[in-house]
């Protein structure tokens, strides 16, 4: 069992910077496949970054490549989204997601899912 609380978000002007995190509970965690996900109003969830259980490969949507980092310290069970030049259309509640299925990870299927936090980038 894997337990995912997202935090970090918050109003930033468009072309600001927010950090976000997702710590993790599970003795697990090093063996999972972590991604984020972003759902705008209105919009279904999209894929936005994965990072693999080693951190050894990452993958990013094209609309945030770039711009957007995925790092991990399995050490402190956490996982971060490191956002720069942000843009009014980032707009959206990003969601942690982890599972042992990496490239299931990547196309939305996640074993567990964080509660989401919000990011609201203002032009």
């Amino acid at each position: 069992q894997v337990q995912l609380v997202e935090s970090g978000g918050g109003l930033v002007q468009a072309g600001g910077s927010l950090r976000l995190s997702c710590a993790a509970s599970g003795r697990t965690f090093s063996s999972y496949g972590l991604g984020w996900f972003r759902q705008a109003p209105g919009k279904e969830r999209e894929f936005v970054a994965t990072i693999t259980w080693d951190g050894g490969l990452t993958h990013y949507a094209d609309s945030v490549e770039g711009r957007f980092t995925i790092s991990r310290d399995n050490a402190k069970n956490t996982v971060y989204l490191e956002m720069n030049s942000l843009k009014p259309e980032d707009t959206a509640v990003y969601y942690c997601a982890a599972a042992l299925n990496y490239y299931g990870l990547g196309r939305g299927a996640a074993a567990y899912w964080g509660q989401g936090t919000q990011v609201t980038v203002s032009s």
